[in-house]
């Protein structure tokens, strides 16, 4: 066939494919059940690039120059912040969200300030909580891995652990397998499930050995257990197995209560040995003071079971753990049912109310809201972002607002639109584009931890100038 045969027929056939990219009805058509799509002829001459992570990443580090005088300095290093897109959106735009938070951390005072970290299944296994901890223990001192379970729920990086006995799961989510809302009747505690004891248990917790445990979290001199006692004592014996302390405690009195012990040494493994009849919220491994950063993750939960909690237990739990911060991570799980305006508006009522509720039940700790990440799903034939998402993200950030909360969004620190296409290409989200990979939690906890890092420079910044200020006069 000759030359200007062959460029006819390719003439021709892009000529057929670009009419079919015209004609073929937008929404597809069905056939024998399936639904077929071809992609419109807008798409194939501008096809949409993938994120560049490369450039992203490199974006990340802010250049902290020093300007005219420390105002400009401030203005200057502010202004590249919130171009970032792993700023803090605050209440009423106020950059001074977090200073109470950090000069409680500055000054610990001789114990322990807390970060509750909550979420759904992408912190699992202390996963971002991890990378956050290490920020803020290197920043403001501590060490431990903060507040565990009686019980492995699902294993985590941050600890070893080991328990036996009479130990019964409470919770209000999980599936009608594990449901005892009626049963509990509200009373689970600050890690939103506990175990109740009925009779005698023993708990080991012993120091990490994988990758991901920074050395700070493998050792605590200060362990607290919280808990809400039955009639009857409740006596609890703990022995560090590494400096041979040993010493029994006993609280004969119902309600809401912590026993606090501190050991003559760090040390990396104890064994607890419980008896009584009570509900165990939760047991808490420290550093003498400095930060601990707690992971709770609520695998499959959308972030509405704060109001199923008994309030009174729960602000009598939070009024003995010295909270400084209240992390809120929800909303991916759901993503894929929030469909409209009116589903999404409901949705983010839901999430006032809860927030409303843990500013009652802790009125001193600051709360930070963070909004799901992007997720993929099929659309048309391709993996695409859902369709709701920027409507979803708006809607849960100005509510975090409106509820004194600020927000931070990983959907935007991923670098927005399509983005999980870019993450899962690079090895950093699974299979089903929705989740980190281990690898891509650690990225993106680095990336909250920077966020952290960047508000508390402009903090120390502000602080100078204040203090500057107030010499000069």
């Amino acid at each position: 066939m000759k030359s200007h045969k062959i460029l006819l027929f390719i003439a021709i056939v892009i000529a057929l494919l670009a009419s079919i990219c015209v004609l073929f009805p937008k929404d597809g058509i069905t056939v024998c059940g399936k639904s077929l799509h071809f992609p419109t002829l807008t798409k194939i001459l501008n096809p949409e690039r993938q994120v560049d992570l490369d450039s992203l990443m490199a974006a990340k580090d802010l250049q902290l120059q020093e300007r005219n005088d420390l105002m400009d300095s401030i203005n200057f290093f502010s202004a590249q912040i919130d171009s970032s897109n792993l700023r803090f959106w605050f209440p009423n735009n106020d950059p001074s969200f977090f200073d109470s938070f950090f000069e409680r951390a500055a000054k610990p005072q001789g114990r322990t300030l807390r970060v509750l970290h909550y979420g759904d299944s992408q912190i699992e296994m202390d996963r971002l909580s991890c990378r956050l901890r290490v920020w803020m223990q290197n920043t403001f001192g501590g060490t431990g891995p903060g507040m565990m379970h009686a019980k492995t729920i699902i294993g985590s990086y941050a600890i070893s652990q080991y328990a036996q006995g009479a130990l019964t799961l409470q919770t209000c989510f999980g599936g009608d397998s594990l449901s005892m809302i009626s049963r509990a009747n509200g009373n689970y505690g600050p890690m939103v499930q506990c175990f109740h004891l009925g009779g005698g248990a023993t708990i080991d917790f012993k120091a990490p050995t994988n990758q991901y445990a920074d050395e700070r979290v493998k050792s605590y001199s200060t362990v607290g257990v919280v808990f809400n006692n039955r009639p009857g004592p409740l006596t609890v014996t703990l022995t560090d197995r590494i400096g041979g302390y040993t010493n029994t405690q006993q609280c004969e009195e119902s309600g809401v209560h912590t026993m606090w012990w501190k050991l003559d040494s760090a040390s990396s493994s104890i064994h607890l040995s419980l008896s009584g009849n009570a509900d165990i919220y939760g047991v808490m491994l420290d550093g003498p003071e400095g930060v601990s950063v707690d992971n709770i993750p609520m695998r499959g939960c959308s972030g509405q079971q704060f109001c199923m909690i008994n309030q009174d237990q729960l602000a009598a739990a939070y009024s003995q753990m010295n909270i400084g911060l209240i992390i809120l991570q929800f909303g991916g799980n759901s993503v894929p049912y929030l469909k409209g305006t009116k589903s999404i508006s409901t949705y983010c009522q839901n999430i006032g109310r809860q927030i409303d509720r843990i500013h009652e039940c802790c009125p001193e700790a600051k709360i930070l809201f963070i909004g799901p990440s992007d997720m993929s799903t099929t659309i048309n034939g391709e993996l695409q972002t859902y369709r709701d998402m920027e409507d979803i993200i708006s809607g849960l950030r100005d509510t975090a607002l409106a509820h004194n909360a600020a927000y931070w969004s990983i959907y935007h620190a991923m670098g927005g639109h399509n983005s999980m296409l870019a993450w899962n290409t690079k090895g950093w989200a699974g299979s089903d584009y929705i989740h980190f990979t281990g690898k891509g939690a650690v990225v993106m906890g680095d990336m909250l931890a920077d966020a952290f890092d960047r508000i508390h420079t402009l903090y120390l910044m502000r602080k100078e100038l204040h203090e500057k200020t107030h010499n000069e006069e």
